[in-house]
Parts: structure tokens; sequence; C-alpha cells
């Protein structure tokens, strides 16, 4: 059974819109986690097999996809990030045009660090 990180990490990825990326620390941040970004990966990498989940959309702070380039995984995560129109510029996407910025009072309030501050500085 996931536990109830899990859940927020999965509830906060789901959020993120078509077209758009986030990185894992925002996600952490959002899901009311705060500076846990290796956490969102595990809980990525635990999603069950039967939940859509667009996980794609995560990417590392840098703008790039956390897998190694030219493995399967990159592959796959860049063809789906490039058929929902994300431009890269060689292997990074730009957040000034593609990041994700959800409005803070669009989140449960158990969702949003307490020092939101600190989910602005992504």
């Amino acid at each position: 059974m996931p536990s109830d990180a899990y859940e927020r990490i999965w509830n906060a990825v789901a959020k993120i819109p078509y077209g758009k990326v986030a990185n894992y620390g925002q996600i952490a941040r959002v899901a009311g986690l705060g500076r846990r970004a290796r956490l969102v990966g595990y809980a990525l990498h635990s999603t069950p097999d039967d939940m859509t989940l667009p996980w794609h959309r995560v990417i590392n702070a840098q703008g790039r996809i956390a897998f190694p380039p030219g493995s399967a995984s990159y592959d796959r995560q860049r063809s789906l990030l490039e058929a929902e129109g994300v431009v890269f510029v060689g292997n990074r996407v730009d957040f000034a045009i593609y990041r994700w910025e959800p409005g803070l009072e669009e989140w449960p309030e158990e969702y949003v660090c307490a020092d939101r501050s600190d989910y602005e500085q992504s």
C-alpha cells in the first residue's frame, strides 16, 4: 500500500497541465513535503502500473530529463514531451517557457509548505 506522501506526490503530478513541466523539488514542495525531491523520484518509480500519471512532465532542476541521454527511458520521456509541444534546446527545457506555475490558492492547505517563499524559489 502506498504511503500518504506517495499519494500526495501522485496527486501533484497529476495536475501538471499538458505541455508544461515541473521539477522534482517543485513537486515535493507542492505536495507539502518540503525539499524531499528524491522522494518524488521514488514515488514516480513506484507508480502502480494501472495508474495513469503524466510522469514524463517531471524533469530535474536544470531543465533536463533525469534518465541518461540515449537510454530507452530518456527517449520515451523526450518523445512524450515533444508530442505535447515542449521544445528542447540541446538536452534542456526552458523553464521560463514551459514551467508549470500553479497558483498557491489552487492547492488544499495541507499540500502547501508552511514556508511559501520556499515554493517560489524553484
